[in-house]
């Protein structure tokens, strides 16, 4: 028997979508006559990406609480109930094996649901801060895998798995050559190649600082691949040339990493899982926008490793030029900076807790 149903849930950033779209993936390949449902919030981007990874998904009428006092804030309790009545009428109706949730708001009210009517739940934590939902759904949920240490101070500690991330397939194989990469990228293989990352829609202090700062990579004879979002790429698709290449997007990653002799990104979960796996030099510069500051804790929980170099947004001014010059100099933090972040991969993720659902699946068969 496979005919298994699931629904995942999570959304509002692809931190919280893509990993969702990578244990169905798993599970499908498992149980290729199983059925999957998503849920998620109605006006976010998993209303798109879910689709386009070929599955179903149901949006609720939710939002996360803003910051300051807000007509959205005054709505919340409206669309709270209006959630919940509805996530419970999505679990009596699609009657799922397991509900799996990757965190952001929508997963709230479904997984609320789920577990109240005996569901088995499980829960994937990015972040190595736990988000709030995360942790108002822990005591009701089976398992909760999460990619770092020290977990049990957000969550019950019998429940915790240390699983890692789930990360794209072909960066866990990354067959892609440096010599393939660079030739796709139309860049010189005689130069090195800073790799520059901020997201889906772009970073502004990140473009800020890169812009600021392209005479200075000239300088050290460094060529550049910006994906700049976007929302920026019209600003800054002016300085699209043989050494700078300025992209919106970046659709093949595995080019980029493998092109890649050093690399500036954010320090979203998904991106630190990925870069784990990869292996290169990496200067996070952390969002200092998001919810308990967690881009921060994620980054620093490499750089107490010696895995990764950081440079807050606060300090670029006067600090990012050192902190990349004395990278580039020295072979040997380089090299320092590789090895260790590899010995914190881990690529087996998805794997990993497809095999923890399983082990309910078994108790439900039982």
């Amino acid at each position: 028997m496979d005919n298994y149903k699931f629904i995942l849930s999570g959304g509002g950033t692809g931190g919280h979508i893509y990993p969702a779209v990578a244990i169905a993936n798993e599970l499908k390949r498992r149980y290729p006559t199983a059925e999957f449902l998503f849920v998620g919030a109605k006006d976010r981007m998993e209303m798109e990406k879910v689709p386009n990874a070929g599955y179903k998904i149901e949006g609720l009428w939710i939002s996360g609480l803003q910051r300051k006092l807000t007509f959205k804030n005054l709505m919340f309790p409206f669309k709270l109930i209006s959630s919940l009545v509805k996530a419970g009428g999505i679990v009596n109706r699609f009657n799922p094996d397991v509900v799996i949730g990757t965190g952001g708001f929508a997963s709230g009210p479904l997984l609320k649901r789920a577990s109240g009517k005996g569901v088995p739940c499980v829960l994937q934590e990015q972040n190595s801060f736990a988000g709030i939902t995360n942790k108002l759904l822990a005591e009701k949920s089976k398992k909760i895998c999460v990619a770092y240490d020290g977990m049990e101070k957000f969550f019950p500690a019998d429940k915790i798995v240390k699983t890692g991330n789930p990360v794209r397939e072909d960066l866990v194989t990354m067959a892609a050559t440096q010599q393939e990469a660079l030739a796709f990228f139309e860049l010189d293989a005689s130069k090195p190649t800073l790799v520059v990352l901020g997201g889906s829609l772009g970073a502004r202090r990140i473009n800020q600082l890169i812009e600021k700062e392209l005479d200075f990579f000239k300088t050290l004879g460094i060529q550049v691949v910006w994906q700049c979002g976007k929302l920026y790429y019209e600003e800054y698709k002016k300085y699209q040339s043989d050494s700078v290449k300025v992209f919106d997007f970046l659709n093949r990653m595995d080019f980029a990493y493998a092109a890649a002799n050093f690399v500036i990104s954010r320090a979203g979960a998904g991106s630190v899982s990925e870069l784990c796996i990869v292996g290169k030099p990496v200067i996070y510069i952390p969002s200092p926008n998001v919810a308990e500051d967690h881009q921060t804790k994620n980054a620093m929980a490499l750089v107490q490793k010696d895995a990764a170099l950081m440079v807050k947004e606060s300090d670029l001014a006067s600090q990012f030029e050192s902190v990349f010059s004395v990278l580039f100099k020295d072979e040997e933090k380089q090299q320092e900076l590789s090895v260790n972040s590899k010995k914190m991969a881990m690529p087996n993720a998805t794997s990993d807790i497809v095999d923890e659902i399983e082990k309910l699946l078994k108790k439900i068969k039982a």
